[in-house]
């Protein structure tokens, strides 16, 4: 018979896994934040600039305050620890996984998307005239691929194309990110002078040891979890990630459990510490990988969570980038947040409490964390505007 867990250890379970619940208030070094990536695998990143870049969440959710230069440094310096690739979405990967994710680069090859089949088609010389630009003169953004004819549409050396042969080129492997630069582009060089020589010299795996390999990854990230969510976590097939559980489970590194209130089998990493309890505030952007799967926060949090940011404004019910605040072992409440920078003012533009979460306690602790964030981002004072059920007891307490 299967071990039996309540909604609660379940709940406790997935926080631990995920690096909640810890001490925020020491100094946070670049060992810190490499661990961090190792224990979730990859930080999901994301264009949108309102408050923070989603990627840097992530560990000032779990460690508190540190030097986003330091991360930074993990993706854009040697020896690198972390590198750009298709995880759950474009995220920051762990570097360590980089073997296990040659795979999805070889099945890129074999099945060009549409706009680079067109090309290799059509200009095939395209494709050495930038691997030669890389060579001679990389790292580049695609802006820097230099060309000797004019920028127009239509023309056969243009932007739009050059920036789909190195999309093209980074999609099957050939060339990585070195980085951003301050207008977040990529920089782009040859996938050897980017990765650690140790990390190329690792022998590919097969696919199917591959697929345990980040079945594992993600089992250790979740803790507690479902197939469907095991797949989730890498975007990984459910077919095969079926079979690579199925390793994981005869292998004894995870085991068959019930959680009660849970409609699907569940799964839990035997390895996973399992709390009695779970202190702490956390403010969570809507990539981070607690959240991502807003499936799997349904079933743990009993949380609907659908950020504003694809929606038409008319339709936004709570707001446009809109961040969930974990108190203690629950989500409590949530917030629409935007950096004021020239006025120095992390921006509330609105805030709800979430079911059942006890609405003084909330604001207070909430008040809190958003002046540590604030401090964290070099901005002076909170604001509150005065939307959302929990605007008032918020403001209150800021």
């Amino acid at each position: 018979m299967s071990r039996v867990l309540t909604a609660a250890q379940a709940r406790r379970i997935a926080l631990a896994a995920q690096g909640f619940g810890r001490d925020r208030d020491r100094i946070v070094g670049k060992a810190a934040l490499q661990r961090e990536l190792r224990r979730l695998g990859q930080f999901q990143i994301d264009s949108v600039n309102v408050c923070v870049r989603a990627h840097y969440m992530p560990a000032f959710a779990r460690l508190g305050d540190y030097d986003r230069s330091l991360l930074d440094a993990l993706s854009n310096t040697a020896p690198r620890r972390g590198y750009e690739y298709w995880g759950h979405a474009a995220c920051i990967l762990d570097v360590e996984l980089e073997p296990a994710l040659r795979w999805r680069t070889e099945a890129s090859r074999a099945k060009p998307w549409k706009d680079a089949s067109a090309l290799l088609a059509t200009k095939p010389e395209l494709m050495d005239k930038v691997r030669d630009q890389l060579t001679a003169r990389g790292p580049l953004t695609a802006r820097q691929v230099e060309h000797d004819q004019l920028r127009e549409p239509g023309s056969w050396w243009n932007w739009s194309e050059v920036k789909t042969v190195l999309e093209w080129l980074f999609v099957i492997g050939e060339v990585s990110s070195a980085g951003r630069n301050t207008a977040f582009e990529r920089r782009y060089d040859l996938t050897e002078r980017v990765l650690p020589k140790q990390v190329l010299a690792v022998p590919t795996p097969v696919e199917e040891e591959a697929r345990v390999i980040l079945a594992r990854r993600a089992a250790a990230a979740l803790g507690v979890f479902t197939e469907k969510w095991l797949a989730e976590y890498f975007y990984t097939a459910r077919e095969q990630t079926a079979a690579a559980l199925a390793a994981l489970v005869s292998a004894g590194e995870v085991e068959p459990v019930s959680v009660r209130g849970w409609s699907q089998p569940a799964y839990l990493w035997t390895a996973a510490a399992r709390p009695r309890k779970i202190v702490g505030e956390a403010l969570v952007a809507p990539f981070d990988s607690l959240v991502f799967d807003r499936d799997r926060l349904a079933d743990t949090f009993g949380v609907h969570y659908r950020i504003g940011l694809y929606t038409p404004k008319a339709e936004r019910v709570h707001g446009y980038y809109v961040y969930l605040f974990v108190m203690d072992d629950r989500i409590a409440a949530r917030v629409d947040l935007k950096a004021d920078r020239k006025a120095g003012q992390l921006l509330v533009q609105s805030s709800w409490l979430e079911a059942d979460a006890p609405q003084a306690e909330t604001a207070a602790r909430l008040a809190g964390e958003l002046r540590r964030m604030a401090g964290w981002l070099g901005l002076s004072t909170v604001r509150v505007e005065p939307r959302g059920d929990l605007a008032e007891s918020l403001a209150a307490v800021s």
